[in-house]
């Protein structure tokens, strides 16, 4: 991996500026709150990746809501492509039994995770369980997977910023971008 002190020398396009992650995200917070109108909603975050996502989204939901938080890992180390096996690092700290719950993911890729995820949040027995993603990205997705919410679809090459990272770095990019390849070529 390529240790500048610029992260943004990394970047070989910004994909998706900061402008319009606002907007986009403005957008979908007011089909949430038209839609769990006049009820309380549960907002479960998967770290460390949709954290910055979840946190510009929950301010645009004028709506009484509460968060929890769950870190999953189907990744090892600095790749670029899921392993497949999910294991679950951080459980939730509360129940969702009969709780209306909207997990927000930063991606679906393969869609396994998010599977993996889905079927297990269902066993908690919540009242109503909806996806939200900031990013789709279709043209890899093994497993189909029912998204309620979307950002953007974007193609497929490897992205960073805004919560994505490659080796736990770039995530604090105000903007996603995609990682020139020279970055992680030879994983």
């Amino acid at each position: 991996m390529t240790k500048t002190a610029d992260l943004e020398a990394d970047i070989g396009e910004i994909l998706l500026t900061e402008e319009a992650i606002a907007s986009r995200v403005a957008d979908l917070g007011r089909q949430i709150a038209a839609d769990y109108a006049g009820r309380t909603l549960t907002l479960v975050s998967v770290l460390k990746g949709s954290l910055p996502f979840m946190a510009d989204l929950m301010r645009q939901i004028p709506l009484p809501l509460r968060i929890d938080l769950m870190e999953v890992s189907s990744y090892g180390g600095t790749a670029t492509e899921s392993s497949g096996l999910v294991r679950i690092i951080k459980d939730l700290s509360a129940s969702i039994a009969d709780e209306d719950v909207l997990l927000v993911e930063d991606i679906i890729d393969t869609g396994l995770t998010l599977n993996y995820l889905v079927r297990y949040l269902r066993g908690k027995n919540p009242a109503s369980l909806r996806i939200c993603t900031l990013l789709d990205k279709p043209a890899r997705r093994l497993v189909d997977i029912p998204v309620d919410y979307q950002g953007f679809e974007i193609p497929d090459q490897f992205v960073v910023g805004y919560g994505l990272d490659y080796g736990e770095r770039y995530r604090n990019l105000r903007f996603v971008g995609v990682l020139r390849p020279e970055v992680y070529a030879g994983e």
